[in-house]
């Protein structure tokens, strides 16, 4: 098992070889179609720098191997047309699951990451064997749906809360997910998952899918802060995932929001399974502002849709969480400077009520203001970043299997 997002970096061929030579060429054809589209062999040749004849016999090689297929004729001349090839996205599939506290989300996409099956799973488990079984039903519901086996698969991609414990092959810091940071539970998902599974922060995830595909795209440095259940930030810096020393980058919920002070510093405090933030600005709590401004809520979708309509005692619930937000935004803009704080979760997704409050309390408190959007991915964003994630790795892997194959 891969953990922490790695990729497969892919066999370097033997340089100087004839063999590594035609590897190269087969490379630069296939990476060619993948980040262009569909092409001719002359637009190839001129996009590659490769002579017409090494691209014939490097598209031949692809095709016969199933990687590059044929889409039919374009015409590039008077009466002449010429034959359209396209990176195969049906030469293998790869799997994205977002485990959360309420819900599982699976998705699995062709190697064009065109989803082709997406579905949804109440999250109901209590123990953490319960909910790897939870897990891999899922998977296996989206394969059946989708007509594949999971010989097909050839990248898995799980985002979770918490922080990698590559020790003791676990999760730590997950409150929100009972028996989750037992030990070698990274191996019970390997096994109910197969072979080829990467396991990534589900924060650090949505950052990637917004990056990818996002509000982010084109973004060096940002962070995509995701408030639900829990909070969690991506951290991207210079357009690389930042992970800290031990993975545990961007687990805001940890911030001392409300220190505790009893007159004496060197006091003994209990210390809290959550993080001070997190209690203070997750979903649940946005519930207990709620309350403690005069009004029951079950939810806080129920809050936020109260205030869409202008409960006032709703409204003053969401800026007093803006605030607390705008806190996490200050204390993260004085160490990273972030050129952008993508907000998303489902608390997050409220931008529209959080945006005005949260820049005009930074306004008041700090010169360090970040821009602040909405995700453009909502509930999709985890997912999102999986399959991203999953295609780094299946590109390679698809590539490596034909030339192991000759």
């Amino acid at each position: 098992m891969v953990i922490e997002g790695s990729v497969t970096q892919g066999r370097v061929p033997p340089v100087g070889t004839p063999a590594g030579m035609r590897e190269l060429n087969q490379r630069a054809v296939l990476d060619r179609l993948r980040s262009h589209g569909p092409d001719t062999r002359p637009n190839i040749a001129r996009g590659t720098g490769l002579s017409k004849p090494t691209i014939g016999q490097a598209l031949l090689d692809l095709e016969q191997h199933g990687l590059v297929r044929t889409v039919g004729r374009t015409l590039t001349g008077p009466g002449r047309a010429a034959v359209l090839y396209e990176a195969n996205p049906a030469a293998g599939h790869v799997l994205g699951i977002d485990i959360g506290r309420e819900l599982i989300r699976v998705a699995i996409a062709d190697l064009a990451g065109d989803v082709v099956t997406k579905l949804d799973e109440r999250n109901r488990a209590r123990t953490a064997d319960s909910l790897v079984r939870t897990v891999k039903r899922s998977a296996e519901h989206a394969l059946e749906q989708a007509g594949l086996k999971r010989d097909d698969l050839v990248a898995t991609v799980v985002g979770s809360p918490g922080v990698l414990n590559r020790k003791y092959r676990s999760f730590g810091h997950v409150p929100n997910l009972p028996g989750w940071e037992r030990k070698g539970l990274l191996d019970d998902l390997e096994t109910a998952l197969g072979p080829g599974l990467l396991v990534e922060n589900d924060a650090n995830l949505a950052a990637i899918g917004e990056y990818r595909t996002g509000a982010a795209q084109g973004v060096g440095t940002f962070v995509c802060l995701t408030v639900g259940t829990g909070i969690g930030m991506g951290i991207v810096v210079d357009g690389t995932l930042f992970r800290g020393a031990h993975g545990a980058a961007g687990e805001v919920g940890y911030l001392p929001y409300g220190w505790p002070t009893d007159g004496d510093p060197d006091g003994d405090f209990a210390k809290p399974r959550q993080g001070m933030l997190e209690a203070a600005a997750a979903a649940r709590s946005v519930v207990e502002i709620a309350a403690a401004n005069g009004m029951t809520a079950r939810t806080a979708r129920e809050v936020f849709r109260l205030a869409h309509d202008g409960d006032e005692r709703a409204i003053r619930a969401v800026r007093e969480e803006a605030g607390r937000l705008a806190f996490v935004v200050a204390a993260v803009a004085a160490v990273i400077d972030p050129e952008l704080v993508v907000l998303g979760g489902g608390v997050g997704t409220n931008t529209d009520l959080l945006q005005e409050p949260m820049e005009r309390i930074l306004g008041r408190t700090t010169p360090l203001v970040p821009r602040i959007v909405a995700g453009e991915l909502g509930e999709d964003a985890v997912l999102a970043g999986a399959i991203a994630t999953a295609l780094r790795t299946a590109h390679e892997v698809v590539f490596d299997r034909m030339v192991r194959a000759g």
